[in-house]
């Protein structure tokens, strides 16, 4: 299985412009620039697609984990807080924090944790980035 993104720059750091894509055109010539990626421009950028893609990507394994455990959940609502901070060695992705809340009638907590602790580590986005990866999971009644 393939995916593809793509992404295209125009001019310096500072003042360039660039746009982001995807296969499936969901994102479309979506603009970024220096001020949308280190400062509070209007567009996305590449960590805000990260967090997204973390987010989705941990809220179907956390589905997956709680289908194992005879369990269907209501609903999952992931938000993944990505920190990227200037090291000496540059500009790096150092955390990402996942806010979860489930809504799963009748479910132990103890299945819930198990299964969230088990989406944390086998999402296929969690596997790939190398970051310390946090969670707070929250069981909705």
């Amino acid at each position: 299985m393939l995916r593809k993104g793509s992404a295209v720059w125009k001019g310096n750091l500072k003042e360039g412009k660039g746009t982001v894509s995807t296969e499936s055109a969901v994102l479309s010539d979506t603009q970024y620039s220096f001020s949308t990626r280190f400062e509070q421009g209007k567009g996305t950028n590449p960590e805000e697609l990260i967090a997204a893609a973390h987010a989705g990507c941990f809220s179907m394994a956390l589905s997956a984990q709680l289908g194992n455990a005879g369990v269907t959940p209501e609903s999952i609502a992931t938000t993944a807080t990505l920190t990227l901070e200037k090291l000496e060695s540059g500009f790096t992705i150092t955390a990402i924090h996942l806010t979860v809340v489930a809504k799963i009638p009748g479910v132990d907590k103890s299945v819930f944790e198990t299964a969230a602790n088990n989406a944390k580590a086998g999402c296929p986005v969690s596997k790939v980035l190398n970051a310390t990866i946090t969670m707070d999971a929250k069981l909705e009644s």
